[in-house]
């Protein structure tokens, strides 16, 4: 099982390519984000599980290159990080503007 070249990391979590879907004339913007944010997820949820394959496979000694493993889970685990504190941005930007006056 080989592992795709590292891309950028936007496109790792589908902001910008791989797994979003690009807006359209007919969709409204709402819906184009809320598209891109689910792309985001399936595919931080398959690079994880990439990961585990290969984490199983290095333990019960069936993987030829460690390697793989090492940069599979590293990518997992920048990309959730990376998921992570978008969230934290986008509830403490939700936060700051329910403090707004109106």
């Amino acid at each position: 099982m080989s592992i795709a070249p590292i891309s950028p990391i936007s496109s790792a979590l589908g902001v910008a390519g791989a797994g979003a879907v690009p807006p359209t004339a007919e969709a409204p913007a709402g819906s184009s984000f809320a598209a891109s944010l689910a792309g985001a997820v399936d595919n931080l949820q398959q690079l994880q599980s990439t990961s585990n394959q290969l984490a199983v496979q290095a333990v019960t000694g069936n993987l030829d290159d460690i390697h793989n493993a090492t940069i599979a889970a590293t990518r997992a685990q920048v990309t959730l990080e990376l998921a992570a504190t978008i969230r934290n941005k986008g509830v403490d930007a939700f936060n700051e503007i329910m403090r707004m006056q109106a």
